[in-house]
């Protein structure tokens, strides 16, 4: 494509912008006379060449980002069913309720409660303070009545614990007397085993008494027959001693 002079500078640069290229841009303008205030000698026109724009690089495309999952919210834990147990039991830790008799027989128990405020008793059957049974009423005299059912109840049911507590009372009270004995038996049997030592030692003792004693009477049996003949032999000595003094005076 030529470039005419009759283009305006405005074109021109729209077209070269499009062409990119600076020194082609500068050429342009000098050729058209858009540079400096004198008009230069007319030289021959070059031709342009359109020179296409390298195509640009695809620019990255982005993936839309993955629909997250909504995180699993743990199952909320089932409500237990209301009972009047946890009534009772929510009303005793607030203090709503007055105690008003109480039974105990063995692990087992009977209770009769009043709420005030809403004019409500609560007779309560309970093994190791645990509820078992609850009767909630309005009445007194169903109230007093289902306490005292429950007190029977109690009674019957702590029966064998009792037993087991007088039992365990007996049984503990034997195994002291036992271990009491015990230690009596092993005190006497180690005093016995004591005198029987010393019955042997004694005994020991003695036989080797009688042994030094039977030797002791044998060396002095013998010491004495000897001093015996030792006598014997100085009696015989001084005899004739005393015969040859005699014949000498005689003489």
């Amino acid at each position: 494509m030529k470039v005419r002079p009759q283009y305006g500078a405005a074109v021109l640069l729209r077209n070269v912008a499009r062409l990119g290229g600076v020194s082609v841009l500068l050429a342009t303008l000098t050729a058209c006379g858009v540079l400096g205030s004198q008009k230069p000698a007319p030289a021959p026109r070059p031709t342009v060449k359109q020179v296409d724009a390298p195509p640009a690089a695809p620019e990255p495309v982005t993936p839309p980002a993955a629909a997250q999952k909504p995180a699993l919210t743990p199952a909320a834990a089932p409500t237990p069913p209301a009972s009047t147990v946890s009534e009772l039991q929510g009303l005793i830790q607030s203090r709503e309720v007055a105690e008003l008799r109480t039974a105990y027989n063995g692990t087992y128990g009977a209770s009769l409660l009043f709420n005030a405020e809403s004019m409500t008793y609560y007779a309560a059957l309970f093994q190791q303070k645990n509820f078992w049974r609850i009767v909630k009423t309005s009445s007194e005299k169903q109230a007093e009545a289902a306490f005292r059912n429950f007190v029977t109840q109690s009674a019957e049911l702590g029966e064998v614990d009792l037993q087991r507590i007088r039992l365990q009372a007996e049984n503990t009270r034997t195994e002291r007397m036992l271990a009491t004995r015990s230690d009596l038996l092993s005190t006497l049997q180690a005093d016995e085993g004591v005198r029987e030592q010393q019955a042997r030692e004694v005994q020991a003792r003695q036989a080797q008494s009688r042994e030094q004693a039977n030797a002791l009477a044998q060396q002095q049996k013998e010491a004495r027959d000897e001093l015996r003949a030792i006598q014997a032999q100085i009696d015989a000595l001084q005899r004739r001693q005393q015969e040859i003094g005699t014949g000498r005076r005689g003489k």
